[in-house]
């Protein structure tokens, strides 16, 4: 069930003004905003932990919890409100308390929000190599995307990452590139049916229940089978991403690709409020 923020974050912005000390940080700049870009890129893991796994690792919601990053009555709160709520949680929801968590740790969480939200400072990137070169490399040899799509570029049958990169480190993607059997979850391995006349099908499983089973491959297309009519089923047999990439590309072309993939993700995540809302989907996880 998804919250009511609207209801919240109406009574907040009644109740909850900011406080002259918040207006004085807002109007500082230089070793202000310093500060606030240091305290984002702590927020960035501590969102991940603490967040990530039911509002999304971009902020933008799913099943379990409301979009944090683009809807107006979450941007609207003050940083004195959102704080509130990490530490208090909601009463009657699902969102519970952080109140283990220090103070300076809750605010560092609330500035990567407003990253997210494209208000508040970049996070630095950490870039190991050439974003340029990267951008060929995605969309050439190392053949990202044929499953992946970046800025409406790309294949659809993995998931889009237009935003990885704001939220991750380089040594996280650089795991997952190099070793996605073991850095992705089991759900973004591939199927592969075999019917009983001998044809193979191998792809990600959009449905399944007793009696069928569908895929999406690799073109896109979906795949219907009726399973009285399959002579197998290897259910997550393996990735569909490849899993040579630390013997197909050099180190320094894994570092162009790691920061094409942080350039392009920040880059759009200051500029998130102009993108539509999105379920939440682990990125890199569809494959």
């Amino acid at each position: 069930m998804r919250w009511q923020w609207r209801a919240i974050a109406s009574l907040l912005v009644t109740v909850g003004a900011l406080s002259s000390s918040s207006l004085h940080a807002q109007r500082a700049g230089g070793a202000s905003q310093a500060t606030a870009s240091s305290s984002a890129s702590q927020g960035r893991a501590l969102f991940t932990t603490n967040c990530g796994a039911c509002h999304g690792a971009d902020g933008r919601g799913g099943e379990r919890a409301p979009d944090l990053a683009t809807a107006s009555e979450v941007r609207q709160l003050s940083d004195s409100d959102l704080m509130r709520i990490i530490q208090h949680g909601v009463s009657g929801t699902g969102m519970p308390g952080f109140s283990v968590l220090a103070p300076e740790r809750v605010k560092a969480i609330v500035d990567y929000l407003r990253v997210l939200q494209g208000k508040g400072a970049v996070v630095p990137l950490e870039l190991p190599g050439d974003m340029l070169s990267g951008e060929s490399l995605f969309f050439g040899k190392a053949q990202c995307s044929a499953c992946h799509m970046v800025n409406g570029k790309g294949g659809f049958i993995a998931s889009d990452l237009s935003l990885y990169g704001s939220h991750e480190m380089a040594d996280q993607i650089r795991g997952v590139i190099t070793d996605p059997k073991n850095k992705l979850p089991a759900r973004s391995n591939a199927t592969t049916v075999v019917t009983r006349t001998g044809e193979k099908v191998t792809g990600i499983v959009r449905s399944s229940d007793n009696f069928s089973i569908a895929l999406q491959t690799l073109d896109g297309s979906f795949q219907f089978f009726q399973k009285s009519d399959l002579e197998q089923i290897d259910m997550g047999a393996h990735s569909l991403m490849p899993d040579n990439y630390s013997s197909t590309l050099s180190s320094n072309e894994l570092n162009d690709l790691i920061a094409y993939l942080l350039s392009v993700g920040t880059e759009n995540a200051s500029h998130v409020t102009t993108q539509p809302p999105r379920s939440h989907n682990d990125d890199f996880d569809r494959e």
